[in-house]
């Protein structure tokens, strides 16, 4: 592609070079530069792209896109035989220039984008079941796993970089997929990365505290989910039994697209009556504008209730009629890592779950409390290196909900973990017959299979489908699940 037309609608300040030469690819690290490709410098966290333009331009870099002046611009030019364009916002301009070189693949298919602090990953799985069912090409793009049809991708966040979303949109036009479900983070909203993907359907689940260290407060967090429903064309799908879905509802129903309401009472468009909950499964009547009828889904909880009602949404709006979404929800199959019970002979109800925020983790005890016949044991942390606000709070949760807690290390990264501990014990109550501290993580979860009688539940929370540990800048291997079968057959 010709770098004049690379650079359509990217907003240029100052410019130098020509603009008539072919570029390979786009990278914004400096490492990735191929011969003939454009660097990006992006200002990140931790460091400064604009450091390593000598590094892109030793790999070959045809053309520079900066944000802030750099010294010799005129001379690097000449000498390199490279272009420069200084932009506003390179972030903003990576997002643009990812879309043009891949002639903008997200258009041709529709894109369901689901945004909120929980369930997520559950509504992507559950919306993409529903629809294979229907014989639909789908594809998912999410925390546990990226996938097109059968085929998985890894992918290094919630929500990848533009430059690697566009790579993967036009995958998908290969191989003629009808529907992308996606997990849109906040982070990606505010730093650009979803900016020019052509969404169809955007999804409110609920907002609780989570990643302020990044956001601040909860207001700037709310404000970058909304940018979300600014963008569906088709309809917006909001849980208005949370507290911030019924503002982002109120916000957005001025707008063109269509919003519908999602919950558990009868003043939303698409809602629950008669639920009826037990150990393995839920029931309940859902109503909406178009039809009704009985729903059972084979995972038990009222968030699980919240995930599949998202979902039913989605495929309301995409024009679906309630036997072809009963025959999807037929072969829904558990998540990894969410409320994934691990098999054993021991009599024990063993879950392991992703729950790391306080509303999650109070919603999965609270389930398991509805069904446990013995005592609730729940292990978990809280992770390093991120907002330490919540730890107190599930702390108390934990407590309150559980017959006993055991503290340990989640991912503590860099941050001190008995500091994190120390946190999560501010809002530990005073019977010090209900809790211990175990800092080693598989030593906390012998200790809680030791502990567990017949007829109990432990909850093993905060990590679920990850398979590492991070411990200041080390990974290690690490899945509570299989941690939690070694010692299963062992005691």
């Amino acid at each position: 592609m010709k770098l004049e037309n690379l650079l359509n609608e990217v907003d240029i300040i100052k410019s130098y070079g020509d603009f008539d030469r072919d570029i390979s690819g786009i990278a914004y690290d400096s490492r990735k530069v191929t011969k003939d490709g454009v660097f990006v410098c992006i200002t990140g966290f931790k460091t400064d792209g604009h450091r390593f333009i000598q590094s892109a331009i030793d790999n070959g870099a045809a053309a520079l896109i900066i944000e802030r002046d750099i010294e010799n611009t005129e001379m690097l030019v000449e000498d390199n035989r490279i272009s420069i364009i200084r932009v506003k916002d390179s972030r903003q301009a990576l997002s643009k220039l990812a879309a043009n070189f891949y002639d903008n693949p997200s258009e041709r298919f529709k894109v369901v984008g689901i945004t909120g602090t929980n369930g997520k990953t559950s509504i992507t799985y559950l919306v993409s079941n529903i629809l294979e069912a229907n014989n639909k090409r789908t594809s998912l793009i999410g925390t546990i796993k990226s996938k097109i049809l059968n085929e998985e991708y890894k992918v290094a966040n919630t929500t990848p970089e533009s430059v690697e979303l566009q790579y993967f949109f036009n995958e998908m036009v290969k191989k003629d997929i009808d529907v992308c479900t996606m997990e849109v983070s906040s982070h990606s909203l505010d730093l650009k990365r979803v900016e020019d993907i052509s969404f169809n359907i955007g999804v409110f689940t609920n907002l609780t505290a989570d990643h302020l260290d990044f956001h601040k407060d909860m207001e700037s967090y709310k404000s970058a989910k909304v940018k979300l429903f600014y963008k569906a064309k088709d309809a917006n799908i909001i849980n208005t039994d949370d507290r911030y879905g019924k503002e982002i509802y109120e916000e957005i129903k001025k707008l063109d697209t269509p919003v519908l309401s999602y919950g558990t009472n009868s003043s939303c468009d698409i809602y629950t009556e008669n639920i009826d909950m037990h150990a393995s499964y839920s029931e309940f009547d859902l109503v909406t504008p178009r039809f009704t009828g009985k729903v059972r889904i084979n995972i038990p909880g009222l968030f699980s209730i919240y995930n599949i009602l998202a979902a039913i949404s989605v495929c309301y709006a995409l024009g679906y009629s309630f036997e072809e979404i009963s025959k999807g929800i037929k072969s829904i199959e558990p998540v990894r890592g969410r409320f994934e019970t691990v098999d054993n002979d021991k009599g024990i109800g063993v879950i392991v779950d992703y729950a790391h925020t306080p509303d999650a983790l109070k919603n999965v005890l609270e389930t398991v409390n509805q069904f446990v016949k013995g005592n609730t044991i729940v292990v978990f942390g809280c992770g390093g290196d991120r907002d330490g606000s919540k730890r107190h709070v599930m702390g108390k949760i934990a407590y309150d909900l559980s017959d006993y807690a055991i503290i340990t290390n989640d991912n503590p990264r860099t941050e001190d973990p008995e500091k994190i501990v120390s946190d999560i014990m501010e809002g530990i109550g005073p019977d010090k017959e209900k809790y211990e501290i175990v800092m080693d993580r598989k030593e906390a979860i012998r200790r809680a299979i030791e502990r567990a009688r017949k007829d109990d539940i432990i909850l093993i929370a905060g990590k679920g489908h990850e398979t590492y540990q991070i411990i200041n800048d080390e990974v290690f291997d690490f899945d509570d699940k299989e941690v939690a079968l070694e010692f299963l057959k062992t005691n």
